[in-house]
């Protein structure tokens, strides 16, 4: 998969295009009329992305699917390194937002990590490129507000409950990509996970000597009876976002 990551392209220009603000013009100078607008270009892009991944987004399939030239795309969006920040901002922006289950900081963060979780769902790219410097668009920004509002009523200093919120995020952002490499397994192999390992399974129990390794035969038996195979999904994101819970309670009761 190619290392896409954000804000790569020129910042003054980037920014101009996820707000809606002209870019300075050089007097004299006219381009051609703006037929379209980001929302429909970011709606192409995303379209393949969501359908073949990142890798099969160019400017020209994108100018193709818009039925521009490539030439005309880029009087729109200055190339693909901006094309990706507007990819990411417009998401985010239509990123759900669900009622909490209940009432309370953590009640309010799992609704959040259930939000990003479907975001990632809906639009697996978003979980394999690189955010260290994020699009500072206006989706990501009503995002990042609406989850830091999740801890409100934390009593954290402002650095923890930001640094809280990375933790959340970073733990669903992985288990989304164990879940896409899962997805990919199957597609790639046209088996079920159990379908393989019955397919495996005489080879497995030639190779794998239970006298030698019998804590990892005995508790790899029962993920495997219990899931199914030897990674759930949905088991894992349950467990682990009630134990990240856990962790940041301890953070709030000892601030």
């Amino acid at each position: 998969m190619a290392s896409d990551r954000s804000s790569a392209g020129d910042p003054a220009r980037t920014l101009a295009l996820l707000w809606g603000v002209s870019a300075e013009e050089k007097p004299g100078r006219r381009g051609p009329r703006q037929a379209k607008s980001p929302a429909e270009i970011a709606a192409a892009a995303i379209g393949i992305a969501d359908a073949e991944g990142m890798d099969a987004v160019t400017m020209r399939r994108v100018a193709q699917a818009l039925g521009v030239s490539p030439m005309a795309l880029y009087t729109y969006v200055p190339g693909k390194a901006e094309l990706v920040d507007l990819m990411l901002d417009t998401a985010y922006a239509g990123m759900p937002r669900t009622a909490p289950a209940g009432d309370g900081w953590r009640a309010r963060v799992a609704a959040v990590a259930e939000d990003n979780r479907a975001l990632h769902r809906a639009h697996p790219w978003t979980a394999v490129v690189a955010t260290g410097r994020p699009p500072l668009g206006p989706g990501l920004m009503a995002k990042y507000e609406y989850e830091l509002r999740a801890f409100e009523d934390s009593g954290l200093s402002d650095l923890d409950l930001d640094a809280a919120l990375t933790h959340v995020l970073g733990f669903v952002q992985t288990c989304a990509r164990m879940a896409a490499d899962r997805r990919a397994a199957r597609q790639d192999s046209a088996m079920t996970d159990a379908q393989w390992w019955e397919a495996n399974a005489e080879l497995l129990a030639r190779v794998l000597d239970p006298d030698r390794y019998p804590v990892a035969a005995r508790v790899g038996a029962a993920a495997g009876e219990a899931h199914g195979a030897a990674y759930d999904p949905d088991h894992a994101y349950t467990f682990g976002l009630a134990r990240v819970l856990d962790g940041l309670a301890e953070l709030v009761r000892g601030g």
